[in-house]
């Protein structure tokens, strides 16, 4: 049968309900998000005369989940416009509903009676296509599926989403053992090509995976730091980013899931084990105290840390008192920081026989040993376990992975000099010569899958550039960029400076990259897998070369950007663009004239050059401007003062889309323009852009002419920005940068609706920014945000 989602309903409105609900709308669905009807009406509601009868009453959980949406940090929702797909209702009413839509998922309370006779009542209306999975975080899949029709057994099975649902890559699919091997295999392509996850396929066992592990790791931390007396901020500064953990470590995630859900989740585990299993998740007595205290972490604003003030305490465990928040400061944590990369400093870490050393293996062997026993158990390979952890806690290496750091040979010999007993599956594979637990097959991932090394199955839209250039090197290479051949005539350029910063060093792999791909290849994609896709033009050498009064190398340096940027637009193969995360400035310049921009759901584009005293320099300006001319519907009357008016806005507030769809309401991106869900398939969706650009007869554009609003457009500019300043909302310089701003925006003196070339907007630009990165006003404001990392107003 093929399956195909077009519509979903979400059971249970909290705030795991919701938020995958929003996930869902986020992605195009429309959804039904449905509730238990209350049982008794609030005072406010009499006062309005409205009964039990009343649909608002009887919505009232679902639609009070919906206003909470809008306003949740971090947002579940990409844009405001996505609550429109939700529709609520309840679980009374509207349940014959269910049966137009093509997928349920149950996130009520966690109650087997209360879960089973809900779907019950959703067997009874179901259509038979409709699959039913359950969000569960631990009660047994098989069970609930007991009792239901066989059609209902054969499309139901577990889809635990990791919280919140928009941001965590984790999606574990768990099947019982009646659910169709179709109905698996697409809700797992689902998951990855259309939620945008990380999936991997759990077997039904108690907390399945991530929950099971991350658990199990979490409270060997806290009954090590019991037994060896560290204190809560010593274990944090050990088990965070130094490890290639979250910068949350231990104690300030347990904080953010909350103490409360942290027990829910143990004792789960703990009912459903026995002997020395159990007893790791026996939570300690401190944390149960805490707890009937009130003190839950971040959602009742106390936890293992409080702040008071602007200073932050950590508890004592056995006091249950706050003080001042200690660093574990060792002479390997110092060592550490000057070793290039993670395998080897957690290996340095974790074998040096200090305070650090001691924590570290002590928290390590025992996880390592559980996720090994449990191999087979909860899932079928390593591969599983270890993308678990990496997408649902955030680990950069999953537990494997981190064996395979510490060598397994010699970290099995210290485990079995202590007592351990080591699972036979290792015991096994070394047994057999394997010594680590991944390894390559023609340049490719592979894993010991308890005989022999299998490679790792990949969807064919993930390209990992790191591994491919590997495997299939580079066209051409500098310090700051590279040009990669990948494949079916379409090449890619790779920026890899320090924070994908831009300097001459990009400029001048743009320009060979355009010269190579016209000469020889249908397309040009423009992205990289880093941190972000580029912050910026190179701050830190601009701000030199204007305290060295070097303003003819910067304008040398700006005019070789704007012209790089002109080359991207005019290339006569199509160039398409891939930014995600920060896309800021330069990052920002560099997407706009791309014939196609393929962003990613998380992408957080802006022009912000004004936060360092500048305005945009590589085209920005003109770049946004066009881009909300081409927004327009054909056939309308332009208001060009209004366009004016609102890129003049973005700009100057330095606005940062918070989405890629947001990235489309500022207009960085326009109809035509991608948006990927997935992170892993954004590559392989710019290179289908750009294959298709060329299929279809790419023609580069005309070079035409921009109409401005001219002198009356920049006195209208100019007398906002004089506004803010007499009311004394920004300074004299601001005021100066706005000044500069409007005159560029506005170009120049000229009168109203006149057509003038790019270039001579450019030349404005160029102008306008060497004018303030002269001034010492901007100059302190560029130190600053290099020193500090944040603005200065001056």
């Amino acid at each position: 049968m093929t399956y195909k989602i077009q519509k979903a309903a979400v059971l249970g409105s909290g705030v795991m309900g919701s938020g995958i609900a929003a996930h869902l709308a986020n992605i195009g669905i429309p959804t039904l998000l449905l509730d238990i009807v209350p049982k008794d009406v609030t005072p406010e509601e009499q006062a309005k005369g409205l009964t039990l009868a009343h649909p608002a009453v009887r919505n009232k959980f679902a639609t009070t989940a919906l206003q909470k949406l809008t306003k949740q940090k971090p947002a579940p929702l990409t844009s405001k416009n996505n609550l429109a797909l939700i529709t609520a209702g309840n679980l009374e009413d509207d349940l014959d509903k269910l049966k137009d839509v093509d997928w349920i998922i149950e996130v009520v309370v966690e109650n087997l009676a209360i879960k089973q006779n809900l779907y019950q009542k959703i067997d009874a209306v179901r259509a038979p296509h409709t699959i039913v999975s359950s969000n569960t975080s631990g009660i047994s899949i098989n069970a609930m599926a007991e009792g239901r029709s066989e059609g209902f057994q054969k499309h139901f099975l577990g889809t635990h989403f990791f919280n919140p649902p928009r941001y965590l890559k984790l999606l574990e699919v768990i099947p019982a053992h009646t659910t169709d091997e179709e109905v698996v295999q697409f809700m797992k392509k689902f998951g990855e090509d259309e939620l945008g996850k990380g999936v991997v396929l759990a077997k039904d066992t108690p907390n399945f995976i991530g929950n099971r592990i991350g658990t199990y790791g979490l409270l060997v931390t806290v009954q090590e730091m019991l037994k060896r007396g560290y204190s809560v901020g010593e274990v944090d500064a050990v088990t965070g980013p130094l490890i290639g953990r979250p910068k949350s470590a231990t104690f300030r995630t347990l904080d953010v899931v909350g103490l409360d859900t942290f027990l829910h989740v143990a004792k789960n585990v703990y009912d459903q084990t026995t002997g020395d299993e159990q007893q790791v998740f026996a939570v300690p007595d401190f944390i149960s105290k805490m707890v009937e205290n009130g003190w839950l972490g971040a959602k009742s604003g106390q936890g293992f840390f409080v702040k008071k003030g602007k200073e932050i305490f950590e508890i004592n465990p056995e006091t249950l008192e706050y003080s001042e928040v200690k660093k574990l400061k060792t002479p390997s944590m110092a060592q550490a920081k000057q070793v290039k990369g993670l395998a080897n400093r957690v290996k340095l870490l974790t074998y040096t026989e200090d305070r650090t050393g001691e924590l570290l293996w002590h928290i390590l062997a025992p996880t390592l040993l559980y996720a090994a026993q449990l191999h087979g158990e909860i899932a079928d390979d390593i591969v599983a376990i270890d993308n678990a952890m990496k997408w649902g806690f955030g680990w950069a290496q999953g537990p494997f992975e981190i064996w395979d750091a510490l060598d397994v040979a010699q970290s099995v010999e210290k485990m079995r000099a202590e007592g351990h007993t080591i699972p036979t599956f290792v015991e096994d594979m070394l047994a057999k010569g394997f010594t680590s637990f991944y390894s390559e097959i023609d340049g490719d991932v592979a894993y010991y899958d308890g005989s022999q090394y299998t490679k790792v199955p990949v969807n064919e839209k993930e390209i990992d550039l790191k591994r491919y250039k590997k495997k299939h090197g580079v066209i051409k290479s500098n310090s700051g960029a590279s040009l990669i051949d990948l494949g079916d005539g379409v090449a890619l350029l790779e920026f890899h400076s320090q924070s994908n910063a831009i300097g001459l060093d990009i400029i001048q792999m743009i320009n060979y990259a355009v010269d190579e791909v016209e000469k020889n290849y249908k397309g040009l994609v423009i992205g990289n897998q880093g941190k972000n896709f580029c912050v910026g033009a190179n701050l830190g050498m601009i701000l030199m070369e204007a305290q060295d009064d070097n303003i003819f190398e910067l304008d040398f340096t700006i005019k070789a950007f704007q012209d790089a940027m002109m080359r991207i637009k005019y290339a006569n193969k199509p160039v398409v663009a891939a930014p995600f995360a920060m896309t800021l400035g330069g990052g920002a310049e560099v997407c706009l004239p791309a014939a196609h921009i393929q962003a990613s759901m998380e992408t957080y584009m802006g022009l912000v050059e004004v936060g360092v005293g500048l305005i945009p320099g590589g085209g920005g300006n003109k770049g946004l401007y066009e881009k909300f001319l081409k927004g327009l519907p054909t056939g309308v009357e332009v208001d060009y003062q209004y366009i004016a008016n609102k890129v003049f806005e973005t700009i100057a507030m330095a606005k940062v889309s918070t989405s890629g769809e947001e990235a489309r309401d500022n207009n960085f991106l326009d109809f035509a323009d991608g948006i990927s869900v997935n992170p892993d398939h954004q590559i392989y969706d710019a290179k289908q852009a750009a294959l298709s650009l060329y299929e279809s007869g790419y023609v580069t554009p005309k070079r035409e002419k921009v109409i401005v609003t001219g002198a009356s457009g920049y006195g209208t500019l100019f007398m906002g920005a004089r506004g803010l300043y007499e009311s004394g909302f920004i300074s004299e310089h601001d005021l100066f940068i706005a000044k500069k701003l409007a005159y560029v925006i506005a170009g120049g003196e000229v009168p109203y609706g006149t057509a003038v070339d790019e270039q001579y907007l450019l030349n404005l630009e160029r102008q306008a920014f060497l004018e303030l990165v002269a001034h010492p006003l901007s100059q302190q404001r560029m130190q600053h945000m290099l020193v500090k990392g944040k603005p200065l107003r001056n």
